[in-house]
């Protein structure tokens, strides 16, 4: 078996025949396959059953041909090991039995037990690590976004309960985000012992911040995780989710390999903000993949034409994948962008 190591190499900013490509939610609902196993299971039942989870994650690899593994999972997972109950209810998403309002709740919130409580998701990740043959990405919920769900009890728009405690209780507010970041160290560490070959922390929703807001209220914590994790010789992605391109200045610094971009900023301008830093990964819109091919082309060329200006690069959409994705649109586009920047890579070779 070949071990594909383009994603890695692109990671490090090093030399690649092709772009590698792979899709956040790639392991989802625009799969047939898959919405079978959910007639039969739920998400949560599922992460429960290592091999399912393990064959799960591999679909899209098989089907699509993308150059790196998702693990099946949720970024709520790890917060039932720190004494949250919570269930995942379809058209809503996370819904907390006891959410976090005041410091008696913040103080009730226990270290984290991966191997206790999560020995399931360890099992996956060994389970993937023999059977890959391209790299495997784990990941968690930054503190933030976790927090944001926690305190609202479910998710929202506004936002309203999370700001109140971060600029009413700001004590308060920094001792939940230093639990949490302490859960999202340990969960992580534990994911890289048992084989995963990188990690992605996803702030989904941390762009309903403003820049200093931002730089007050979370980036110590993110800083915290990252330095925590500095030793683990992988590539390390921060994604600040969407609406983030303000935010990304604040983000010089934070000893991360990759910065995801979401699709508001071009890869030229997201670069540009990040003082070249990083390498970056992104942006198409994943809405792009309802239009026909020869748009969907053109996105992606133009994208693609960006990210190979400069090393270290990674295609990916600018947030995750939505259920009534069409699969075979999803491999075209996979296809293509192997092809086409396969095609400019070979040119630039010639012409040296």
């Amino acid at each position: 078996m070949t071990y594909n190591d383009s994603f890695i190499r692109a990671c490090r900013k090093q030399d690649i025949d092709r772009l590698p490509v792979w899709y956040m939610r790639q392991a989802g609902r625009y799969d047939p396959d898959y919405q079978k196993i959910k007639e039969k299971y739920s998400l949560l039942e599922i992460c429960q059953q290592p091999e399912l989870a393990a064959e799960v994650t591999l679909m899209p690899v098989r089907k699509l041909g993308v150059d790196a593994a998702i693990l099946y999972s949720d970024i709520m997972n790890p917060v039932a090991s720190i004494g949250i109950d919570f269930d995942i209810v379809k058209n809503i998403g996370p819904v907390i039995d006891n959410p976090i309002r005041t410091a008696a709740d913040v103080e009730r919130l226990r270290p984290i037990n991966v191997e206790r409580d999560l020995s399931h998701v360890l099992e996956t990740i060994r389970i993937l690590d023999r059977e890959l043959d391209v790299p495997l990405i784990t990941f968690a919920g930054a503190p933030f976004t976790i927090a944001s769900y926690l305190i609202e009890g479910r998710p929202s728009k506004s936002y309203i309960r999370t700001k109140t405690m971060m600029y009413s209780e700001p004590e308060l507010w920094h001792s939940l985000m230093r639990k949490l970041g302490d859960m999202v160290a340990t969960y992580l560490r534990k994911h890289v012992e048992n084989g995963g070959k990188a990690f992605q922390l996803f702030d989904s929703w941390v762009g309903a911040l403003s820049p200093a807001d931002f730089r007050t209220y979370v980036l110590p914590t993110i800083r915290y995780i990252f330095d925590e994790l500095r030793d683990l010789d992988v590539p390390k992605i921060y994604f600040p989710g969407v609406s983030s391109g303000e935010l990304l200045p604040e983000l010089n610094g934070l000893p991360v390999d990759v910065i995801g971009l979401d699709w508001r900023v071009s890869i030229n301008e997201g670069r540009r903000r990040l003082g070249g830093n990083y390498a970056v990964q992104g942006n198409l819109d994943p809405y792009v993949l309802t239009g026909p091919s020869e748009l969907i082309h053109q996105h992606a060329k133009r994208i693609i034409d960006e990210g190979l200006q400069e090393p270290g690069y990674i295609f990916n959409l600018g947030h995750g994948l939505f259920p009534e994705a069409s699969i075979d649109k999803l491999k075209e586009l996979t296809d293509y962008v192997h092809e086409y920047s396969a095609q400019v890579l070979q040119q630039r070779t010639t012409s040296k």
